[in-house]
This record gives structure tokens, sequence and C-alpha cells, in this order.
């Protein structure tokens, strides 16, 4: 029944824009420059997706 009493555990974020990083060790700077890749990939291609959409759009309203 203990667990069901204690909240949640928060996931601390992978990495806060203009966070301190002079804590963190080379292992950790260097997980989080993957993550950011891996993010900004992903980001990217999101873009890509909604600039096809739209340029399909932008062609069928043009006729």
């Amino acid at each position: 029944m203990a667990l069901m009493d204690e909240e949640p555990l928060k996931r601390a974020k992978a990495h806060e824009i203009g966070q301190d990083l002079s804590l963190l060790s080379v292992e950790e700077l260097e997980t989080r420059i993957a993550v950011l890749k891996e993010e900004i990939v992903r980001i990217e291609q999101e873009l890509s997706q909604k600039g096809a959409t739209r340029a399909a759009a932008d062609a069928l309203f043009r006729r």
C-alpha cells in the first residue's frame, strides 16, 4: 500500500537551454550532445514533413 501513497518520480530533463554545464563530466556532456543531435534530426524531419504538406496544399490551391 505504501507504493500507492508515494508520488511518481519525476524524470530529470535531459538538457535545459542555458543550464550550467561546469559540473557535468565529459561523459555527461557527450551524452547530452548525442541527445540534442537526435532531437535536431527529429525536428528537421517534422519540418520537412510540414514543408511537403504545405507545398502540396499550395500546388492544389494555385490551380
